[in-house]
């Protein structure tokens, strides 16, 4: 089954300095993380708050999507961490 996103929400995990989101296969909960340097890489600019970083995510939520969708198809875990070159 493929990984699927119903749900829009999303939030920023300070500690860790990503953004979390979740997908789901069937019933299972998926969370994946997205480091705010990637988003920064992709943005090709500095941003220092929570707000710039959720605005950003959002912009290219449909690309977060895929590449989280490519790395659990490769490996079916309960959290993803997607890296730079997961993300193209």
């Amino acid at each position: 089954m493929a990984l699927r996103f119903p749900n829009q929400s999303r939030s920023y995990d300070a500690g860790k300095r990503s953004i979390r989101f979740t997908g789901h296969d069937g019933v299972f909960e998926v969370s994946v993380f997205v480091e705010v340097s990637i988003l920064q890489a992709i943005a090709k600019e500095e941003m220092s708050s929570e707000d710039q970083y959720l605005e950003h995510f959002d912009s290219k939520r449909s690309l977060m999507e895929r590449s989280a969708s490519k790395s659990y198809s490769r490996r079916r875990r309960a959290t993803i961490v997607l890296t730079a070159a997961e993300v193209n």
